[in-house]
């Protein structure tokens, strides 16, 4: 993985080739940013770097045999960590982790969705359990292959229970020497603050609707005015931007749901409403999470077609059109509370609620809110 491969992100890339060219890598880094950024991308850019034995002025060389191995992600001395769904065959990242080698190298924008969808673990929840606290410091107890860093990377380290982030808190503020904990995480938030208090934070932001459009008109050859309209849908992300072009029926299928959805709360019919509170509980979590946040897109895009600038509304195609009907019952006096209540929902389920409890409670509410005169 070159930086050059990372789209956008140049304050990011700078500050990381300067870290490599003048020797002062941190011990622990956090690389932040929203889903689609590309932060895990860079991380192994940086590690890339880092390994090269025949370092360029903007980076890795790419051809060497360190860049080789760490481009397959096959370097002895780079261990990756990244969530798992726990089973009595998976206890770590090591149980998947020729899964993961061809999920991320197929796609190095890899989300966790994309990543749970592949291993198809959709209904369960993600988690870096504590078994994987305990191989981390197994691992960096050794000494390195090839006498260089020993690096752990670990993806989403906030799916870590308690239990694990504690164990590995000690390690993290002194950890061997030349060792680098390298945390990629979209919420960086929901850290235990001992943890985000012995890294050092960098920040990727949004990218840019130039930079994304650039990179597709580039990379896939397509037309420079869907590219742009890409763009401004992908609202930031760049993994968001290859899932809208791929044409995938992912987006159809959830203006379904949420028309159904929709629907049941404008009249209630109690029936109707256990049939698709029961269908959608059993979707998994991650699926159940993705719903929530479609329905709060669609009100910020109600409210937007409402109230200001229509061109700066994401939807298109039927999704538009739907919008078009749906708009008007989002209103000054509901969406807030609408929103508050869609979060609130999406906040539970990451918790382990019950989502046929969670689901009726939020048609009934729903159902008061859009009839809300």
């Amino acid at each position: 993985m070159l930086y050059e491969n990372i789209v956008g992100q140049p304050e990011a890339k700078s500050r990381l080739i300067k870290m490599v060219k003048e020797e002062r890598v941190p011990h622990a880094l956090l690389f932040s940013g929203r889903e689609g950024c590309g932060n895990l991308p860079a991380a192994l850019a940086f590690a890339q770097h880092l390994y090269c034995t025949d370092k360029k002025e903007n980076g890795s060389c790419g051809v060497c045999a360190s860049c080789s191995k760490v481009s397959k992600l096959v370097h002895p001395d780079l261990h990756l960590v990244f969530p798992i769904a726990k089973s009595k065959d998976v206890k770590s990242s090591d149980d998947l982790m020729k899964e993961f080698r061809e999920a991320f190298l197929a796609n190095p924008y890899l989300n966790l969705n994309d990543w749970f969808n592949e291993i198809s673990a959709e209904n369960k929840q993600p988690i870096i359990p504590v078994e994987e606290a305990n191989d981390i410091l197994r691992k960096l107890s050794y000494t390195s292959y090839e006498g260089s860093y020993k690096m752990m990377l670990i993806w989403e380290p906030e799916k870590m229970n308690a239990e694990a982030a504690n164990k590995l808190l000690k390690i993290l503020e002194e950890p061997p020497e030349q060792t680098i904990f390298i945390l990629v995480s979209n919420n960086p938030e929901q850290l235990l603050a001992t943890i985000f208090s012995r890294v050092q934070q960098i920040p990727f932001y949004s990218i840019s609707e130039a930079d994304i459009s650039t990179a597709l008109v580039e990379r896939f050859k397509i037309n420079s005015e869907v590219a742009k309209q890409t763009a401004i849908l992908a609202n930031g992300s760049y993994s968001e931007a290859l899932h809208l072009i791929s044409q995938n029926e992912e987006s159809v299928s959830f203006l379904t749901n949420f028309q159904a959805f929709m629907r049941l709360a404008l009249k209630f019919d109690c029936s109707k409403a256990l049939s698709w509170i029961d269908d959608n509980a059993t979707i998994g979590r991650e699926k159940q999470k993705q719903f929530l946040q479609y329905g709060l897109e669609v009100f910020r895009d109600s409210l937007m077609y409402n109230f200001g600038d229509r061109n700066l509304v994401r939807l298109s195609g039927q999704e538009k059109q739907f919008l078009e009907k749906f708009a008007p019952f989002v209103n000054q006096k509901n969406y807030e509370r609408l929103v508050e209540e869609f979060n609130s929902n999406y906040y539970y389920v990451e918790r382990n609620a019950n989502p046929k409890i969670l689901f009726m409670d939020l048609l009934l509410k729903t159902n008061e809110l859009i009839n809300l005169k």
